[in-house]
Formats: C-alpha cells, structure tokens, sequence
C-alpha cells in the first residue's frame, strides 16, 4: 500500500487519536481504564506475592509468576500513555517514544506466545511423566525456557520494529490508534508497503502459529493420556490442573490473532475493529489472567488467603 502524495514532512512526532473524539466520555474512559489498570496491577503482583510461598514453589507457579510480569509489562506500556491522552489535549508521542512503545508492545506478546507454549510443554510433562517430572522440569530447564521466550520475544520485536521504522513517514502525523501500533503507523507512509504487509503475514503466521502448534501437540499428548485414566474423578482432577491454562492461551491467542493476523491479512483501511482487539488483547487479558489462575485454583486461593490474613493481623484485624 502506498500512502497518497501530499505533505512530505518527515516526522518526528506523532499525535494518537485515542479510542474515542467525543469529549464528553473522556472522563468516564478514563475512570473505566484506569479502575482495569488498578486491577491488573494489584491482581498480578497478589499472584507475584503468593507464588513464592515455599508450597507454590513448582515449575508450573513459576512460570505464572513470569506470565504477570509480562501481563503487567503489556498493560503498563500501553494504559498509562492511555490514560494521559483522556485528559490532555495534547496527544503527541515523540518518534523514539513511538518506537519504543511498539518494540515493548510487541516484545511482551511475543514473549507471553512463547512462554504459554513452554507453560504448555511443563503442564504435558506433570500429567505424562509424573515420574520423571522433577528431574526433566528442573530449575535449569525453567530458566532456560523463560530466557529462550524472552529472546524469541526479543528477535521478534526488534525484526519488527526495525522493519517500520525503516519506512519513510510523510505526514499527516495522526494515528489512528490509542498507541503505536504496525498497522495505523504503516497507513501514514509515503512508500510501497505491499512487501512489507507480506511480511508481516509470514512472520505473524510464523509466531503465533509456531507456539501454537507446541501448545497443540503437548495438549493432544496430554488429552490422550487423561483419556487413559478409568475413574471419572481421577479424569476431571488430572484435566483441572490445566485448564486455567487453556483458558489463557484461548484467550490471548484469540485476541492476539485478531489483533494482528487479520489486520495484517488484508489492506490497512479501517482500524475499529482493530482498536477493539488490541484492547482486549492489552488491557483486559492482562485483567483477565489472575482471576482466571486464582478462582479456579484451590492452592492458589489458599496462598491468597494466607497473605491477606497476613495483611489484616499487620494492621490490627483479623480475618474470620
């Protein structure tokens, strides 16, 4: 796609739209924005906090504890720039901020692709190799795991970013987006994109479907191997141990592909759509996460309420 001939400024600045040109529902977005903020802050530093109580101490609890720092990680690079444009009518975002916001957006998702994949291969190893479980999913394969997502994550955004911002931006310097992002930045330039739009689908398919296939052949490992347990019971326990599990990668590989396969699958002409994925995808996910690890887990809820009675007796009460 080529941007239509006109101002050709280069810019060095940009100015975001934001979700919404009606003033009078800046102050009630913002309240909403910054209330889901507060919650996923506060939802996955509790997870954080109580994942590091000696009886969460697993593999599983670790790689949860990784999963909120990058669900906090997305949120805090997106909602807080958000938040200042409600109430400002100044919405600039300098070139190296932009560039900076879309490397750490897309370092973080790229990031939590890949660690829900090894969170994938670490819940096939429990229920398929209960023996050996300690011995294969030790410390040092853990922590090689975490840093290996991080580096793809890494890899990826920078490719990515570097990809953008090599293109030669023209003018007009508004962006149709709450924050910098490929597809409303593409839109405002002055070159042939249509290479770079095909690279972008090559390289989408090649990240969210890569981490996606490891989750696939883990999980119908896993589903083969529950299928093999006689009792009802001993089949529901064993599935429940990773289905708040599923219930994430649903989530985030949802939203994550509608952000970004479906605007990277076609012309880049509207962007409404997309903003309501991306918000799904970088402010309620985040959100949704710690609710979903700690009302469908018993030892979590238990760590939870040992922490907040811990609090409470601190500040003189007591919890019943």
């Amino acid at each position: 796609m080529k941007h239509q001939p006109g101002n050709h400024t280069l810019l060095t600045a940009f100015v975001l739209s934001g979700l919404s040109n009606h003033p009078e529902l800046q102050h009630l977005l913002f309240f909403t924005f910054c209330l889901m903020y507060t919650f996923t802050i506060i939802g996955n530093l509790l997870i954080f906090m109580v994942t590091v109580h000696p009886t969460l101490r697993t593999p599983m609890y670790f790689f949860l504890r990784v999963l909120s720092f990058l669900d906090i990680s997305t949120a805090s690079t997106v909602v807080p720039k958000m938040l200042v444009n409600f109430l400002s009518e100044d919405r600039s975002i300098s070139y190296a901020g932009c560039a900076t916001q879309l490397y750490c957006v897309i370092f973080s998702g790229a990031t939590e692709w890949y660690l829900l994949a090894a969170m994938a291969y670490d819940r096939y190893v429990a229920i398929c190799n209960p023996l050996r479980y300690s011995v294969i999913m030790n410390s040092r394969v853990c922590h090689s795991l975490v840093l290996l997502s991080f580096c793809s994550g890494n890899v990826v955004s920078v490719v990515h970013t570097s990809w953008v911002f090599t293109l030669t931006f023209c003018g007009p310097k508004k962006i149709n987006y709450f924050f910098c992002d490929i597809p409303p930045l593409i839109m405002l330039s002055c070159t042939d994109t249509s290479f770079y739009e095909k690279q972008i689908i090559t390289a989408t398919v090649l990240v969210i479907f890569a981490a996606f296939c490891l989750i696939l052949v883990s999980y119908a490992c896993i589903i083969s191997s529950i299928l093999k347990i006689s009792s009802t019971e001993g089949r529901h326990k064993t599935f429940s141990t990773c289905s708040s599990h599923l219930i994430v990668v649903t989530l985030y590989y949802v939203s994550g592909t509608l952000n970004y396969l479906r605007t990277s699958a076609r012309p880049f002409k509207t962007l409404e759509l997309d903003k309501v994925a991306s918000i799904f995808f970088t402010v309620f996910v985040p959100v949704l996460n710690p609710m979903v690890y700690t009302l469908r887990n018993t030892e979590m809820k238990k760590a939870i309420r040992r922490v907040v009675s811990r609090v409470l007796d601190l500040a003189g009460f007591s919890l019943a």
